[in-house]
């Protein structure tokens, strides 16, 4: 039975590329037995014992490691080499080269455009280099790259750093617009440079700019085809409005303040006209008025309604201090007994649909009376239950008065002031201010203040000037998004997103976003081109209009919207086909477009016409809210599908404490400084760009990044670690050309194959990771191939055979074959992060003709035939044993033991006879991943063994042809202090007599005669 089972264990092994002693070795595992001290001469005779050896006296044979690769560059040193390696390297010339080549697929990364308002900063980094890991990723596994920088040029914020003191005060918008492209430009330039030293591919001479002519050309043609649906259109309703630059806001347009205090009041409202459905208890109506609570009491006076929630319960209760009736919710009555400091005595309870038909006294204008009204928005979280509704001033306010009809006046001005609609008293202060101290005087005078208290809570403030914002109603522009919103989630139902947890941050932001103001009342962007009748304001805006505008646009730039004559934007033909008035009747609109529709419509402008959809884009989160939503929706209106394939959404970039980065936390972390260092070289010493670009691949980028001096350490000494690991194997390289002295695998020792096996399934890994847009996990896949399969297992075992074999051996090329290997798999792995270091590897490796760059030789090489998980069974078990033999030993010298190793009969110690051919040998495969002096492989110990033996045991879990074969094998491993010597050339312990070369030795030293 036992015959029959080893028997078809060794068929399963010839199956899987192995092979016992019963069958021919695919590779001898060469065995030496100790022999006498002496050599052979070449004639083949026996010589004389050899002299005895003098320190040194075989320096000159043992093949060390040799290498004018730097293991470690600093400094100016540092830098000069990554400049030098652009240089040589043509860095410059790559995105040109590879888009010239032909390619099976192509790969297009859409770059969304930076703010062109200031420096260079760590969060450019971060997502420039990511795009750029990805990219250069997809150059060498043969895709054409198509990636056009961009900047997005117009806007609030330039126009106001660009005037800065200045103010629009006295210039005109044509001497506005100069001085903001000025400053742009000037931004750009330095970016744009910062860029190319972080090693960012592209072809920097044909990047696209949103105030480029064909660019805003482009913006007004997707205008045009949303206006003919119907999706734009001109209306008076409330929006985000900033005091502070006087202009509309989107909403990704606002920073929330959460330690923002406002001043909250109840108030009170009296019902004049109780509930027609509660008329029977009328008598308990008498003196009611309904309480409200606020943050905003400037907005009172616009007050239109006061809104309750159809299916809640209200209550009229009474006060205990005063005797006051209120009418409230009955599910805040508790919370409202404990604000107001008193006790409320229920009267009646009744449904909020009861409600109906009652009317109010406004608080604060005799004479006028506003409706109890139903509406939706009404939530129960906080304040009365009870909403005070200015339709001027809110959102959900306005949804209100439109479906009740109710005047939606405002009484506040471009500057945050109250008008004369409010009332001389009111007429000339500020909302935020004065104008809102003077309305809580109005209510306290009016016996309509029944507390005032601060609120700390969340509050929109303009992103540029850091200043509150106010909801105004005002006549602007808009995009139904409402409409576009079923159809923009469909779309997205195809999107990947990376993270899939950002998918619902998404949604729930397109959820948010009820229609979108586009308009904003400023100088500095593409105006929007309507024109409007001097006399009836009425808009002149249509398919003939907007498409002869775009082509003035596309020729003379949008500076002619100011430049040229009224006749030459609105001609006669087009008066004609418009079917309008003299061009004398018309006047130019003033407002110009949203940023966030400027860079939402680049797909358009930018993206290739065959298919204008990107494989991906990558941006930070605050982009959810931002240019994804506005690509997507402009996207989903002219063409009903989304611009992108996949969605990457990256972090923040914060201080090392998790802080957020600011110049008055002294935390701001500058990449000039972290490439180049600071004024204090000790502080701040010069990390180079490719430190900076492994602190954003080893980052966990779909979370909050956080980057200082520990980081920027971090990643200095992880590259030091992998210069260490190039120059072992590029000094055991030397002289060494894979073209014509490489090993075939078949040919290889079984470590040898071991290792490829692991090269291939390292490289397979990590190729994946880079297709799911993973950095982070290329990087640990790397270091923990370095530290546990390089560094801690192959290099310690091969070191002999590299060191001390024949030159031209099989065994020594065996092994080379095998470094090149793993060289050049690795050097392809850090290309795309580390490019400087990968392409200065590249110079030094062998097997490539100079001249050839890494990027343009492709991706890692693997092949099929290195997969041997037989393979994998025999070495893994031999390292099983190794393992429980060195923690016999703890803190000794392998290579001073030799050992017996006895398994049971079976397939484990079939495969252990693969490694060694003969019973005992001092250099067998076996031996070699021992790192012993001699083993003997057995079936069971020696009854006679030596007092000191230390003996260890263990078993290991074969598990062949998908588990078809699974046998469990017991181990036992005794340890000897070795009865040889050490040789003086390879220092084994293999040696008859301490002046005596061991036979291995013998035999280099005879062929190299």
């Amino acid at each position: 039975m036992l015959l029959r089972r080893i028997s078809a264990v060794s068929q399963c092994l010839v199956r899987l590329g192995l092979s016992s002693k019963k069958n021919a070795l695919l590779h001898p595992a060469l065995s030496f037995t100790v022999s006498r001290c002496q050599y052979v001469s070449s004639s083949g005779d026996t010589a004389q014992p050899a002299a005895a050896s003098t320190p040194g006296q075989y320096r000159d044979t043992v093949l060390l490691p040799r290498s004018e690769f730097p293991m470690k560059l600093t400094g100016q040193k540092l830098l000069e080499r990554e400049l030098q390696i652009q240089r040589e390297c043509g860095f410059d010339l790559l995105y040109a080269w590879q888009r010239e080549r032909k390619a099976k697929k192509e790969f297009c990364l859409h770059d969304g455009p930076p703010y062109a308002n200031g420096d260079p900063h760590v969060g450019h980094a971060l997502n420039k280099i990511l795009k750029d890991i990805q990219n250069r990723f997809e150059v060498m596994r043969g895709r054409q790259v198509h990636y056009i920088p961009g900047w997005d040029c117009h806007g609030l914020p330039i126009e106001l750093k660009a005037l800065g003191e200045l103010g629009t005060s006295g210039l005109s918008p044509l001497q506005i617009r100069k001085k903001a492209r000025e400053f742009a430009e000037g931004a750009i330039a330095r970016q744009r440079a910062a860029f190319q030293r972080w090693g960012v591919m592209a072809d920097w001479n044909n990047c696209y700019y949103t105030f480029d002519n064909q660019y805003e050309a482009a913006q007004l043609r997707v205008f045009q085809d949303m206006h003919s649906k119907a999706l734009i259109y001109q209306d008076y309703k409330p929006v985000f409005w900033s005091p502070s630059t006087r202009t509309a806001l989107a909403e990704a347009e606002l920073e929330y303040n959460a330690e923002h205090v406002s001043k909250a009041v109840y108030a009170t409202f009296s019902i004049s006209t109780p509930p027609p459905k509660l008329v029977e208890s009328a008598e308990e109506w008498e003196n009611v008025k309904a309480l409200i609570w606020t943050t905003q009491p400037w907005t009172i006076p616009a007050n239109q309604a006061v809104c309750y929630m159809p299916k809640a319960q209200y209550s009229l209760v009474k006060r205990a201090d005063d005797g006051q009736r209120l009418l409230v919710a009955t599910d805040r009555i508790a919370n409202l007994s404990a604000s107001l400091g008193t006790e409320l005595d229920t009267l009646n309870t009744f449904t909020g649909a009861e409600l109906e038909g009652a009317m109010c006294q406004h608080p604060t204008l005799a004479g006028k009376e506003v409706p109890l009204l139903p509406a939706s928005h009404v939530t129960m979280g906080k304040g009365t239950g009870l909403v005070h509704t200015a339709p001027a001033h809110g959102m959900e306010d306005y949804s209100v008065a439109s479906h009740f009809n109710l005047s939606v006046d405002c009484m506040v001005d471009e500057e945050g002031m109250f008008t004369e609609l409010a009332g001389p008293e009111l007429q000339g202060k500020l909302v935020m201010a004065e104008g809102n101290d003077t309305v809580i005087s109005q209510l306290r005078d009016a016996g309509a203040l029944v507390k005032e208290e601060d609120c700390v809570h969340s509050y929109p403030y303009d992103w540029r000037s850091k200043l509150p914002v106010i909801v105004r109603a005002s006549r602007q522009w808009f995009i139904n998004t409402q409409s576009l919103k079923d159809k923009a989630k469909e779309v997205l139902q195809k999107v990947r997103v990376v993270p899939e947890s950002s998918r619902a941050t998404l949604l729930s932001m397109l959820d948010r976003r009820t229609y979108w103001c586009i308009s904003r009342q400023r100088s500095w962007g593409v105006p929007i081109p309507v024109f409007y009748h001097k006399e009836t304001g009425e808009a002149l805006i249509n398919k003939h209009t907007i498409p002869h505008i775009a082509n003035v646009f596309a020729e003379k730039g949008s500076n002619s919207w100011w430049e040229e004559p009224l006749e030459t934007l609105l001609p006669e033909s087009v008066l004609k086909k418009s079917k309008a008035g003299a061009v004398t009747d018309y006047v130019r609109g003033e407002d110009v477009l949203d940023i966030w529709f400027d860079s939402g419509v680049s797909w358009a402008a930018v993206l290739q016409e065959s298919d204008p959809r990107a494989d991906v884009y990558i941006e930070g989160k605050d982009q959810l809210g931002g240019w994804f939503q506005s690509s997507l929706l402009t996207s989903v209106a002219v063409r009903k599908k989304a611009p992108y394939k996949t969605l990457v959404v990256h972090g923040f970039a914060m201080s090392e404490k998790g802080e957020k980065m600011s110049k008055s936390l002294g935390n701001v972390v500058d990449p000039e400084v972290v490439i180049n260092g600071g004024k204090d070289p000790s502080a701040s010493p010069p990390y180079g760009a490719d430190a900076l670009r492994w602190w954003v691949a080893e980052s966990n980028v779909f979370s909050e990044v956080q980057i200082g001096p520990n980081a920027l350490n971090s990643a200095r000494d992880n590259i030091n670690k992998l210069r260490n690991t190039f120059k072992f194997l590029l000094g055991n390289l030397k002289g060494f050309d894979p073209r014509t002295q490489a090993v075939d695998s078949k040919e290889m020792y079984y470590v040898d194959q071991y290792l490829l096996h692991l090269l291939r399934d390292f490289s397979m890994k990590v190729t994946d990771a880079y297709a799911q847009y993973d950095a982070g996990r290329v990087v640990r896949l790397l270091q923990n191939f370095v530290a546990r399969d390089l560094s801690s297992f192959y290099f310690s075992v091969i070191k002999d055979r590299l060191y001390c074999e024949a030159e031209d051996s099989l065994s020594r090329r065996s092994c080379q074959t095998v470094l090149e290997e793993v060289l050049d798999g690795m050097t392809r792995t850090i290309g795309p992060i580390l490019p400087h270091l990968a392409e200065e590897v590249y110079l030094h490796a062998p097997g490539h003709d100079a001249g050839e760059t890494l990027f343009q030789s492709g991706w890692i090489k693997s092949s099929s035939v290195w997969r041997q998980p037989g393979l994998e069974e025999a070495v893994e078990g031999a390292t099983a044993i190794r393992d429980a033999f060195l923690s016999s030993i703890p803190g000794c010298n392998a290579a001073t033991y030799e050992l017996v190793i006895a398994i049971e009969p079976g397939l484990f110690f079939e495969l252990m006879e693969t490694l060694q051919e003969e019973p005992t040998a001092t250099c067998s495969q076996l031996t070699e991943l021992m790192m012993s002096s001699r083993v003997t492989l057995t079936d069971r110990l020696p009854r006679d063994l030596a007092d000191d033996a230390i003996i260890s045991r263990g078993s290991f879990l074969i598990n062949l042809e998908g588990g078809v074969i699974r046998e469990e094998s017991t181990f036992a491993v005794a340890a000897l202090p070795t009865s040889l010597s050490k040789c003086p050339r390879c220092w084994r312990h293999t040696s008859d007599s301490p002046d005596c070369l061991c036979p291995r030795c013998q035999s280099v030293i005879q062929g190299a005669q």
